[in-house]
């Protein structure tokens, strides 16, 4: 039996509020997230080859928050792509979070959202904390991608 390592360091700030994540992988846009294929017959519609494989990804990366955030939330969300051609989309991301940061992807009531381009590197930075708290989620998204900017041009 194969055992999945989760690096601590994806857990640092996941019992934080707000909590923060890093999503190593590129995520599938919603209009590219569906593919329909024949089941005994039957058309269905199933992920994307795409988006099965980031869904095994993030969930492979990141553990189960202690406490799921409950009540309206903020996240925020910078997606740095490949390059400029997919469509700027963070509802999977919203989905896969579901009951490992907070129970239903509903309780975002806001969200800001940004593009990044990193060829070599494309991830997704994630902050999320109760509504109440949205300047400062966003301020630590903004913290985090300058980090993340200086640690790129070294």
């Amino acid at each position: 039996m194969r055992m999945i390592k989760k690096e601590t360091n994806w857990r640092n700030g996941l019992d934080e509020t707000p909590c923060y994540v890093t999503v190593s992988g590129e995520p599938a846009s919603k209009a590219n997230q569906r593919r329909a294929v024949l089941i005994h017959g039957t058309p269905r519609f199933i992920k994307s080859e795409k988006a099965l494989s980031y869904s095994n990804n993030l969930v492979k990366q990141l553990s189960i928050r202690e406490n799921l955030l409950e009540g309206d939330l903020c996240i925020a969300i910078k997606i740095y792509y490949k390059t400029r051609r997919p469509d700027l989309d963070e509802s999977l991301v919203l989905d896969l979070l579901q009951n490992i940061i907070y129970t239903n992807d509903r309780q975002i009531k806001r969200k800001y959202i940004e593009h990044g381009l990193d060829k070599n590197n494309p991830r997704t930075i994630i902050v999320c904390g109760p509504i109440e708290m949205s300047d400062d989620v966003i301020a630590k998204l903004r913290e985090l991608c300058e980090i993340e900017d200086q640690k790129s041009q070294s």
